[in-house]
């Protein structure tokens, strides 16, 4: 079965249910910045961490047994996703909640918001996508937008932690970014539910082995309801739900194209933490957020072209 992405004509040109998913998908994850941020607090990165990821697992593996008749990864396949879950489900988890209690929650945001032009520049050299001049244009306008935002970033100026945790997000994404890319082709031919709980598998058992030490100091009576709250919304919400949005996106419209609506995320996440965290945006991070929805809208209606053939 090709591995290629979906091609020009395949792609629905109109706003749809799966661009209606994604749009959910980037809402949850916004709001997820300031749940975290707030969860962190008083639970350490790797206690946190290992709890929402084994909630997410456990989850999705109950679905997966109720279900039936679903596709099936193959024995070669699954191997190949337990590897992939451990970089886009263990190394990313570990880089964004350690970098997100180092810094705040519209600095990640916004460094997240560079993600599908990683994606996009993957795809490229691995020959699953050729983005159109349009495309590359909203690509463009969309890390414009990013950098307004990062240029006026003494607003969220925090301790000195904070280069750092810039650094773990902006890693972070990157393997994300590369996780994506390499997703695509599984997602043709097995269920979502399945990829997500194989490779969810693995990057839980990642964390878990990392937060072994936390959880094990981790007074679990004085764990509060706010706080269960917010493990439960950053493993269901954010790790079920909208993954399962994600992964959609990926079948129907490719990597990049999906990645696209991520950018909405900074907004989101910016209009949240302001009105939860206190973190008020300022005019260049407004002029940013706006640059991000046209290069969004921009993208979104430029038609991938198809990837070279061998006798092309």
């Amino acid at each position: 079965m090709s591995s290629a992405a979906p091609s020009a004509a395949a792609v629905p040109a109109r706003f749809g249910p799966t661009d209606a998913g994604l749009v959910a998908m980037a809402v949850i994850w916004g709001v997820n910045y300031s749940v975290m941020k707030a969860g962190l607090r008083d639970l350490s990165p790797l206690a946190f961490g290992g709890l929402r990821m084994t909630l997410a697992a456990g989850t999705l593996w109950l679905i997966v047994v109720s279900l039936r008749n679903i596709p099936w990864p193959s024995a070669r396949d699954r191997r190949h996703l337990l590897l992939l879950g451990l970089l886009g489900n263990g190394l990313y988890q570990l880089c964004f909640t350690f970098g997100l209690s180092q810094t705040r929650a519209g600095v990640a945001a916004l460094i997240t918001a560079a993600g599908p032009a990683w994606i996009a520049i993957m795809s490229r050299l691995l020959g699953r996508e050729r983005i159109a001049g349009r495309g590359w244009t909203g690509i463009g306008l969309q890390l414009l937008g990013a950098a307004c935002v990062v240029a006026s970033a003494s607003a969220f100026t925090g301790s000195g932690n904070g280069l750092t945790g810039a650094l773990l997000i902006a890693c972070g994404s990157l393997s994300w970014g590369l996780f994506s890319v390499l997703l695509q082709p599984y997602t043709i031919r097995a269920h979502p539910m399945a990829l997500s709980a194989i490779t969810m598998s693995s990057g839980a058992t990642l964390l878990l082995l990392v937060a072994a030490s936390d959880l094990r100091r981790l007074d679990w009576g004085g764990v509060t309801l706010a706080q269960w709250g917010s493990i439960a919304y950053a493993g269901l919400g954010s790790m079920v739900i909208a993954y399962l949005f994600f992964y959609r996106g990926v079948k129907v419209l490719g990597p990049t194209r999906t990645a696209m609506y991520g950018n909405l995320q900074p907004i989101i996440a910016l209009s949240v933490a302001w009105m939860t965290l206190g973190e008020r945006p300022t005019g260049w991070q407004l002029l940013g957020a706006a640059s991000i929805v046209a290069g969004l809208l921009v993208s979104r209606t430029a038609r991938p072209r198809p990837p070279r053939t061998e006798s092309a």
